[in-house]
């Protein structure tokens, strides 16, 4: 999509074109084509609405019902921060005073749309025209102009002295071609720049990937992981005033229901762990319950946190898989452990086909195996189901048979 044709999607023949859209979009998209010609919806402006409307119809597991009335790109959308996790963050921002922002790099506006609901003033940037004016359409339709401006330029010529709190998440995908960027000084802005932000606006949050090297942490700064619903999303860093904790780990659930371990109210779908993230957790034998921590609590390096709080150990001082007796957690999936056995494909057959397994689930941290052809190989059959973890203990490959704990 280009200007001109955003432009088109503006009008009222627009409007009627993405209404058009939403009705058919999800099916076979030459049927939903030939519908909107059908119905003498011009070929380009039919294109470029079925293309929002498909778009739109993805979103919906990011932002909800506030979807349908956003303006979107794939790179765009596969970049935004989800609703849940946006939310949260422009919640912890307001409560430590901020009440301007700047959003250096705003992409469609999922973060100041959220900080803008959550009553700060922000002002956004963004370099690529079409993505800034998808962004103050965005504003527009949900009510917040007044609160949320874009204007597109350069993010590291923004007067940042205009706000008490700048927000920034660097570009990771390469322009033109959308392949990701690994390495954090060819993000745009550029990473010196997005990390000296701290030393000149004292509440500072920037956005990383979540597998960024610990060596490029900024002193001082905390660093956060955040997870929804068991998927690592994204991780942040909190600098200046904002900075509480050197790792944090923050779990969130979008769906219904309160975390595991969690009690009810308000915080029953939040959860969070911290700690300085250099801590080593003892290591011991195997015991009856094992813990799979969640990967933010791993990509945190707070596992030995997590085994403080469980008086649990490690089998194996380089893998994060923490046994030890049942208590409940919000920030690990527990397993009863029925057998430990040195891994032996042979033996591992035998001991499966004679209690009748035909299904069963496997993990695996510290082993080279694939999980898939090991499925195979085990030729299962029976109507039984059991989980198989694959790793270390103590060095040497071990297979852990058990099952499911209750949440």
């Amino acid at each position: 999509m280009d200007l001109e044709q955003f432009a088109a999607l503006r009008t009222p023949e627009g409007s009627a074109a993405l209404d058009a859209a939403a009705r058919v979009a999800g099916g076979d998209p030459l049927t939903a084509a030939a519908a909107l010609r059908s119905a003498g919806v011009p070929a380009g402006l039919a294109a470029a609405a079925l293309t929002q409307a498909e778009l739109r119809r993805r979103a919906a597991g990011k932002f909800g019902p506030a979807a349908r009335g956003m303006f979107l790109t794939r790179t765009g959308l596969e970049q935004a921060t989800r609703g849940v996790v946006a939310r949260r963050r422009a919640e912890r921002l307001r409560a430590t005073g901020v009440a301007t922002l700047a959003d250096l790099g705003c992409g469609l506006g999922a973060d100041a749309l959220a900080a803008a609901r959550a009553g700060i003033r922000v002002y956004g940037v963004e370099a690529d025209p079409l993505t800034a004016a998808m962004a103050a359409a965005n504003a527009e339709a949900a009510g917040l102009a007044d609160l949320f401006t874009v204007e597109c330029g350069d993010a590291t010529a923004f007067d940042v002295s205009r706000v008490d709190g700048v927000f920034c998440d660097p570009a990771r995908r390469r322009a033109g071609t959308g392949r990701r960027i690994f390495d954090p000084n060819a993000y745009s802005p550029p990473w010196d720049f997005v990390t000296g932000l701290a030393e000149r606006v004292p509440h500072t949050v920037v956005k990383v990937a979540p597998g960024l090297d610990h060596a490029l942490i900024p002193a001082g700064a905390e660093a956060e992981w955040v997870s929804v619903d068991g998927d690592l999303v994204e991780a942040a860093l909190w600098c200046g005033a904002l900075a509480e904790v050197p790792r944090r780990a923050t779990l969130l659930r979008e769906k219904e229901g309160r975390l595991p371990g969690t009690s009810a109210g308000a915080e029953a779908r939040a959860a969070q762990l911290t700690g300085s993230g250099d801590a080593e957790a003892p290591v011991g034998r195997p015991r009856r319950f094992l813990y799979d921590p969640d990967p933010a609590v791993v990509r945190a390096h707070l596992v030995a946190e997590l085994a403080g709080d469980l008086d649990a150990t490690l089998g194996d001082p380089s893998i994060a898989y923490l046994y030890g007796e049942a208590r409940p957690t919000p920030f690990a999936r527990c397993l009863e452990i029925t057998d430990v056995l040195p891994f032996s494909l042979k033996r591992l057959r035998a001991l499966l086909r004679e209690r009748r397994v035909g299904r069963v689930e496997i993990l695996k941290r510290g082993s080279a195996l694939e999980p898939e052809r090991l499925r195979r190989d085990l030729k299962l059959a029976g109507g039984e189901a059991a989980s198989l973890v694959l790793t270390r203990v103590a060095g040497a490959p071990t297979v852990l048979i058990g099952r499911p704990v209750p949440a």
